[in-house]
């Protein structure tokens, strides 16, 4: 992955995400090894809308299972999607965010 951009990396990680699965900006950072960048992981999220082929963005969340990016969707769209994944999401906060946390760092072998 030492050609590719920070962003594409961060896509590359997110597209392996299982459906029914999430995992926080900080854990994609730390996964690509620049474990202080969660925030330039954020901005990669924000731009996901043009990444080809599509990234699956409702499924990376903060550090505490809130989805502090819900805006970018528009309305309750972000809950929606990980609703009909079967995550349980109560007013913008994932409850059973230990049980549906996907690591990177231990479920993808470098």
């Amino acid at each position: 992955m030492d050609d590719i951009n920070f962003f594409d990396k961060v896509y590359q990680v997110a597209r392996l995400i299982p459906k029914g699965r999430v995992t926080s900006y900080g854990a994609i950072a730390a996964y690509l090894g620049t474990k202080g960048s969660s925030r330039m992981v954020g901005y990669a999220m924000q731009a996901a809308g043009r990444a080809d082929p599509p990234v699956s963005a409702h499924r990376v969340v903060n550090r505490q299972g809130l989805l502090t990016a819900k805006f970018h969707f528009g309305g309750d769209l972000m809950a929606q999607l990980l609703r009909s994944e079967g995550v349980n999401v109560i007013d913008d906060q994932i409850q059973n965010f230990k049980e549906v946390f996907w690591d990177p760092t231990i479920e993808l072998q470098l």
